[in-house]
């Protein structure tokens, strides 16, 4: 659980609010209290009125007269007030007129009038400054503001993550054994003469379990762990940054060893010399050479820092910060395979109460791409639509829901579609079946469906990988622009026209064809090139990316002719072989309509009537 090393007192908390309120309460009662709202008459009215014998009473203060007047009944009723003048037969007036009249008591209270205009302005300020001191934090308010925000994780044994925590990534777990290592026996690395890492970078996608693994470190050491935002050194004051720094590895050196933790270590230690795109920040980098500085004068001995940190975009560090002695290591976490989402699957169903249907090892086949995180949410959801429906366990089918939740979104049944609509998206999806069902090695389709789902899918196609696979041939990338190809080559076949429907599945077939010819170099007529560098790329002497190679006019007309052939030599084998089997496109698009989804064994049987375009006479 976190610790903060410097806690705010809650008393002191408490007297400043108090101090706050009482001031507050007091400046009322002195400005308002005194106030009495009485209605003022001129002076020669009330010796008019004296004269007609209406006023009962009166009191005859040096700055004031009040004084009480007689109702059309002759009671008394309203009282009145006046500015009095220096008038020596105002006496011998009201005794004739029958007028009660006295001078008020001297005041007995003034001195506390008097005490509270010296000590309510004091303490209004002394309020309102412990105010904006408290909102500063930590103990000195305001004045921490260069104080280190890292969180020092101290975990019992209940609490602590460890490396049986931690699933899918067995090869960083085997390259962090060492600094757990490192921070258990420092000595033996040190007598013979080895130098301990300073740095271990963690560089993988959102997801993938890096803070989890930096936390699993300092479990399995049983060392503190200082945690840190890179964003959280930023500040609009300029110097903060780097002062934050200075505290941090302060404060570690007196908790040494440990482990200190910095996540999304871009938002500090982006390229210098990218500056011009990046747009500069002499805060950013007065911070980055701070670290920098730490980073070469903390030394590996008794000691021992590591300073662990995580980044998803590594391409935008700054060289000084990879170079050896200071990150020395670079561990990728990459997302699991299939092995590694089952384990991970397995760790958080731990957590939820599974049915005896539950078959962990389909459910990590059909999630290829998941990262840890994904594969955690995707555990949540499924026990979410358990609990949603009443039952006590989780079952198979809450996990299908929940992976087509993640991957289409939620049904939209509020969308309904006319029926000339449906049957367009009908065919359009039956298209996409009946093309990828015959492309090599482009996975299985398990499902179709003309339920509206996310934010625009009036339809989809659930087609899963068989096998995790990390090459793709040519010939493999074709059949996918292909099958990507086949709702709106369906369109044409049986509409005679196309819709708009088929916008994404354009966009995502471009794409696959231009990586086709500028980045893999399978256009035979550009050769062996690449021509798009993309995340990869250097700066250019102004400061800016060089995204693609410099080029002539000829060379991006040529590129822009292949993209064109590559997906339209899809299309015409898309639209083949839709026409060779018009019949079975017609009789499943046909039982689509009735049925709105088609799954299963079912559909796998129909689709393995598909006749390739060889096998037609």
């Amino acid at each position: 659980m976190p610790v903060n090393k410097n806690p705010r007192p809650p008393r002191s908390r408490q007297i400043s609010s108090l101090l706050f309120l009482l001031g507050a309460v007091l400046l009322t009662i002195n400005i308002f209290l005194p106030i009495q709202r009485t209605p003022r008459t001129p002076y020669s009215m009330f010796i008019h009125q004296v004269q007609e014998h209406k006023v009962v009473k009166a009191s005859v203060g040096q700055n004031e007269i009040r004084y009480q007047i007689k109702n059309e009944l002759g009671e008394p009723s309203v009282v009145y007030s006046t500015t009095p003048i220096f008038d020596l037969k105002l006496p011998d007036l009201l005794e004739a007129n029958g007028v009660e009249f006295a001078a008020p008591p001297p005041p007995q209270n003034q001195w506390i009038g008097n005490l509270l205009s010296w000590v309510i302005p004091p303490l209004i300020f002394i309020a309102v400054w412990r105010f904006f001191l408290a909102r500063g934090g930590g103990p000195q308010g305001a004045l921490s503001i260069g104080k280190s925000k890292a969180k020092v994780y101290v975990e019992d044994e209940a609490t602590k993550i460890t490396f049986e925590d931690v699933a899918g990534v067995e090869e960083a777990k085997t390259e962090l054994v060492e600094i757990v290592d490192f921070l258990k026996t420092p000595k033996r690395f040190t007598d013979i003469g080895a130098k301990i890492p300073k740095g271990v970078l963690l560089v993988g996608p959102p997801g993938t379990g890096k803070t989890l693994l930096a936390k699993a470190v300092a479990g399995e050491a049983g060392v503190p762990f200082f945690s840190i935002s890179g964003s959280e050194f930023i500040e609009m004051f300029v110097g903060v940054g780097s002062s934050r720094v200075r505290d941090l590895f302060e404060q570690a050196q007196k908790q040494a060893p440990c482990i200190v933790f910095i996540d999304e270590l871009d938002a500090i230690g982006k390229s210098r010399a990218s500056g011009g795109f990046y747009g500069g920040n002499d805060e950013r980098e007065q911070t980055l050479n701070q670290l920098l500085t730490e980073m070469d004068g903390f030394s590996a001995g008794e000691n021992t820092i590591i300073v662990l940190a995580a980044t998803n975009r590594p391409e935008t560090l700054d060289q000084a910060l990879l170079r050896p002695g200071r990150f020395d290591r670079q561990v990728l976490v990459d997302r699991p395979d299939l092995k590694g989402r089952e384990a991970i699957l397995k760790i958080h169903s731990q957590e939820v109460k599974l049915g005896d249907n539950v078959d962990l090892h389909v459910i990590a086949t059909r999630t290829p791409g998941f990262a840890g995180a994904d594969l955690a949410n995707l555990v949540n959801e499924a026990a979410l639509l358990a609990a949603r429906n009443n039952r006590q366990a989780i079952i198979q089918a809450d996990f299908a829901e929940a992976i087509e939740r993640v991957v289409a979104g939620l049904e939209k049944k509020s969308r309904v579609l006319n029926d000339k609509e449906k049957e367009i998206v009908a065919y359009h999806e039956v298209g996409h079946a009946m093309v990828g069902a015959l492309m090599e090695d482009s996975g299985q389709v398990e499902k179709i469906s003309i339920i509206p789902r996310g934010m625009a899918a009036l339809g989809y196609t659930l087609q899963l990988p068989t096998e995790d696979r990390f090459l793709r041939s040519a010939d493999e990338l074709k059949g996918q622009i292909a099958t990507l190809l086949g709702g709106r080559s369906a369109e044409e076949v049986v509409f005679g026209s196309i819709t708009t429907g088929a916008a994404n599945d354009l966009q995502r077939a471009t794409e696959v064809a231009e990586q086709m010819v500028t980045t893999y170099g399978m256009s035979e007529v550009l050769g062996p090139l690449a021509y798009d560098k993309g995340q990869q790329s250097s700066f250019l002497e102004n400061g800016m990316p060089n995204a693609r190679r410099n080029m002539s006019e000829e060379t991006a007309r040529a590129i822009d002719a292949e993209v064109k052939s590559l997906v339209e030599a899809a299309h015409d084998q898309a639209l083949g072989i839709l026409r060779s089997n018009r019949d079975l496109l017609e009789s499943i698009a046909q039982q689509l309509l009735k049925e709105e989804v088609i799954e299963g064994n079912l559909l796998r049987e129909m689709l393995a009537q598909v006749k390739p375009l060889e096998s037609v006479a």
